[in-house]
């Protein structure tokens, strides 16, 4: 079984999929970093090819990485709105965990970080909100498990998904 971790940029899907990692020895995978190990870096390919191409080599990413087995992976923010790529992590054996955490954390966290997560260039506290909005109904669509993280440290939402999965802190069930 594979977790996979879906939510907005700044919900903290790399943080929890590394914290899951050093808990349970599950190899842990990010599928944001292995496309910038592959193509480099993001921000570049959203601006010389656009969103368009970097959703395909996002699947491409998927599709190597969703048949491994007794992993942890954290999604991009955009990663499961594609039908395909939630299909995909299911078929290959993984759990959609929804990272869920409200507006004002959200932006504290990731209102500044423009110049290095493309979709948010230049937005606004309204603009965010609106993405969150229109995704939200989408990661719980496809996500098995929700988790408000509002006011949970990192160590608390890890073990939270370690508990839905009846997984101990070294993987075991």
């Amino acid at each position: 079984m594979n977790i996979v971790l879906c939510g907005m940029m700044g919900a903290g899907k790399t943080s929890v999929g590394i914290r899951i990692s050093e808990l349970t020895g599950m190899r842990w995978y990010d599928t944001d970093e292995l496309i910038v190990q592959k193509y480099g870096s993001i921000p570049s390919i959203f601006e010389f090819y656009g969103e368009g191409r970097f959703r395909e080599i996002e699947s491409e990413i998927v599709r190597e990485i969703a048949k491994e087995e007794n992993c942890v992976i954290s999604t991009g923010g955009g990663c499961v709105l594609k039908p395909e790529n939630a299909a995909l992590f299911k078929a290959g054996g993984g759990r959609i965990v929804f990272l869920k955490v409200d507006i004002e954390t959200l932006f504290a966290r990731t209102g500044h970080t423009g110049d290095e997560r493309p979709l948010l260039k230049n937005t606004s506290f309204e603009k965010m909100k609106a993405l969150l909005d229109m995704r939200t109904p989408r990661y719980e669509s496809c996500a098995d498990h929700t988790i408000d993280t509002n006011g949970m440290t990192v160590d608390e939402v890890a073990r939270e998904i370690l508990k839905l999965f009846a997984l101990d802190d070294r993987g075991a069930r």
